[in-house]
């Protein structure tokens, strides 16, 4: 399978997981993957930076310094338009079950890349 195929693929499957898991904590659900827009391309980073680091809090702070170049700030309740999140801060500061995230997506990608034969990019 082509490496691009292979990443699209792990990063669906994570974006799916998160949104199972937003609607096991009530949160607001994540469009679904043929809606998700801009999303993929952050699901796709993420599978990137997974499979070269496996520290869930080092895969927040690249999801944190991401969504501040793209101009996000930290705000009390996530606003698309504002472009503000509850989770633009500190991976020790944030709650446990927005901690697990981090952990799951870590889990997702070491399951599944070596099943499709991905390693990190060189």
């Amino acid at each position: 399978m082509d490496r691009d195929v292979a990443v699209n693929t792990i990063a669906r499957t994570v974006h799916e997981a998160m949104r199972a898991y937003q609607a096991a904590l009530n949160e607001s659900v994540a469009p679904p993957w043929e809606e998700a827009g801009w999303m993929q391309d952050s699901s796709r980073e993420a599978v990137e930076f997974a499979l070269s680091n496996s520290s869930p809090g080092a895969q927040h702070e690249a999801w944190v310094r991401s969504k501040q170049q793209d101009g996000w700030v930290y705000g009390a309740v996530k606003n698309e338009r504002a472009k503000t999140h509850p989770s633009l801060r500190p991976f020790q500061e944030l709650p446990e079950a927005e901690r697990a995230k981090d952990a799951l997506l870590i889990g997702i990608v070491q399951a599944l890349a070596p099943l499709f034969g991905v390693s990190p990019r060189v």
